[in-house]
């Protein structure tokens, strides 16, 4: 069952955090890829995207990054093990809805994934933990020199990749990260902060991207064009704009200390008080609670190593993986308060945050570093 094998292993999604990085959580490089002389997925017939399935599952199945990998068509998936990838960012909503004809192949770390009759032949995406485009780079382009080398690829020399998607016409190529910006929240400056590099031709999204919301004070900050661009240009244009946001980030969280700490340690003293102690959870309401305690481990109230905790928690308090934690199919309600119990379990070793810091902490802390350097 895909979904066993989804929690057998470690995943560079939810075993990498203990990584020191305060603001940028995750980067993802993703390449839009079309057969050519074959109609895009949203306007061929069932017949031709399953001629593209059988073409394409097998070829992307047998590259040597997905060795020991997964293979799946989307139809055999259950509608819980859709939920799981899409919580842990391996497959798009958008591919979990439309099963017919459809598939994904997920390399054994889940660093990588393709996606086979999303809105184009094939969606390939690398994700590596922290500010990484270098490595996440490396990575993909090899990916799609192999499958170039065994597919025909729709490309003109005037244009690019072409894609079923203008925006996306080029380079084909979407990068991102995922940043953690809680100061920017709380002083209700990220609204300024989206209007400005919306302007600048970047898209500022929610946790699962288009259309969903911010919980957790985790934004998705990508480009929006690829059109006229090497991809090279597009990672430095990017890269910018994310140096900029990363220091407003960090200006505003010494402005909050400055004027007011009291206020933030009381926000963070409760969050670890209720995530120690409650009983009733929503997803939404511990995305925001765990997003305060890594905030506290930003600050170096928590040991180091409670980031490792908080960031396997934004992925497993999904409602997904809380109903495949709890082994039976539950409701809303009984959700939350599995949600509760799961939290109280995972929380319950961590220190008492330090408010006098001053204080020595007994715990063994992960040495200071650059959060944004390369880590290759």
């Amino acid at each position: 069952m895909l979904i066993k094998s989804i929690f057998g292993g470690k995943s560079e999604m939810t075993e990498a955090g203990s990584k020191k990085c305060p603001v940028v959580l995750m980067t993802r490089i993703r390449l839009a890829r079309n057969l050519s002389d074959t109609p895009f997925p949203g306007w061929a017939k069932e017949s031709r995207r399953k001629e593209v399935l059988e073409t394409c599952l097998p070829s992307v199945a047998s590259l040597g990054q997905m060795k020991r990998g997964i293979s799946a068509e989307i139809s055999s998936l259950s509608d819980l093990e859709r939920q799981i990838l899409v919580e842990r960012h391996l497959i798009s909503r958008e591919l979990s809805s439309n099963a017919d004809a459809a598939g994904v192949v997920i390399s054994k770390d889940q660093s990588i994934s393709v996606m086979i009759n999303e809105e184009d032949h094939l969606r390939i995406q690398v994700i590596k933990s922290g500010y990484r485009f270098k490595s996440a780079w490396g990575v993909i382009d090899a990916i799609d020199t192999a499958l170039e080398e065994q597919l025909d690829f729709a490309f003109s020399q005037k244009l690019g990749y072409l894609t079923a998607c203008p925006t996306n016409v080029g380079t084909g190529m979407r990068a991102s990260t995922m940043m953690h910006l809680p100061a920017l929240v709380i002083s209700s400056q990220m609204e300024k902060v989206v209007r400005a590099v919306n302007q600048l031709g970047i898209a500022v999204r929610g946790l699962f991207g288009e259309g969903s919301d911010a919980s957790g004070s985790i934004f998705q900050i990508s480009n929006q064009t690829t059109l006229g661009e090497s991809e090279e240009e597009i990672v430095k244009r990017l890269s910018s704009v994310l140096r900029t946001i990363i220091d407003q980030e960090m200006n505003a969280r010494e402005k909050i200390l400055e004027k007011d700490p009291n206020k933030l340690y009381d926000k963070i003293g409760r969050a670890y008080g209720i995530l120690q102690n409650s009983h009733l959870l929503t997803s939404s309401e511990c995305m925001n609670l765990a997003s305060l305690v890594r905030f506290g481990v930003d600050l170096e109230m928590f040991p180091e190593k409670t980031r490792n905790i908080v960031d396997r928690m934004f992925i497993e308090c999904q409602p997904g993986h809380v109903q495949y934690h709890a082994g039976d199919e539950i409701e809303s309600g009984a959700r939350d308060e599995f949600r509760a119990a799961y939290m109280r379990k995972q929380f319950e070793n961590v220190a008492r945050p330090l408010f006098n810091l001053h204080e020595t902490s007994t715990e063994d802390d992960t040495p200071k570093s650059d959060p944004e350097q390369e880590a290759e």
